[in-house]
């Protein structure tokens, strides 16, 4: 009986961790260009649409600054508290040439 219990363990473990492997590959293969939490997942391409994340800074557990660009304007957004705030709104191309 002693034996069988910690033979069982390395059983289940290696399972959940062959479980965890798939449940990776079939993100890689079927997922890419979604995002979770914000962020891209492996795997995932520039596409080269129309917005693209540039920076993110977290101020405190509840509030980040993101900067993005659309259109070649960039925007600096305050988000926090499911509240979205426009802090500052430029046109980036006149911004590269001075």
């Amino acid at each position: 009986m002693d034996t069988i219990d910690p033979t069982r363990f390395i059983l289940a473990f290696a399972f959940v961790l062959g479980l965890i492997g798939l449940l990776a590959l079939v993100l890689k293969k079927y997922g890419k260009g979604k995002a979770i939490f914000g962020q891209p997942m492996f795997g995932a391409k520039d596409d080269g649409g129309r917005v693209q994340l540039l920076e993110t800074r977290y101020i405190d557990a509840r509030r980040r600054l993101v900067l993005i660009r659309r259109d070649n304007r960039e925007h600096l957004l305050l988000l926090a508290d499911g509240r979205e705030l426009v802090v500052e709104s430029f046109d980036a191309m006149k911004e590269e040439t001075k």
